[in-house]
């Protein structure tokens, strides 16, 4: 079933959180947000854009590092209050220069329940 862009529910502050995942390892990348402007010019690029609510400003993934997320699909959760979006990235995900931004464990050595 496709959705159109006007159909995702923003919230108050006009933003939709977006899980990023390669889509070739299924590795989750990172976690974003999107406004209507960031999705619509990823949409017209297939490469992301997001906003930075810590900089208050639009950002487009690998501008300035060069690493890239081509896009390759964009899924929407059952309430259309997420995104998952399936991309071919050019570099690490993570500004520390991790692939993902999930690379560190609460609980070293492994989960506790293992």
């Amino acid at each position: 079933m496709k959705l159109s862009s006007s159909e995702i529910k923003f919230d108050a502050n006009g933003l939709v959180p977006v899980i990023v995942q390669d889509v070739e390892t299924k590795e989750i990348l990172m976690l974003a947000y999107m406004n209507q402007e960031s999705l619509q010019l990823t949409l017209q690029t297939n490469e992301t854009h997001f906003w930075s609510r810590s900089r208050n400003q639009l950002w487009h993934k690998g501008g300035t590092s060069g690493n890239i997320q081509k896009v390759i699909e964009i899924r929407v959760d059952c309430d259309a209050d997420t995104l998952l979006i399936l991309v071919q990235p050019a570099g690490p995900a993570c500004h520390t220069g991790e692939q993902t931004c999930f690379y560190r464990s609460m609980y070293p050595g492994g989960s506790p329940l293992h």
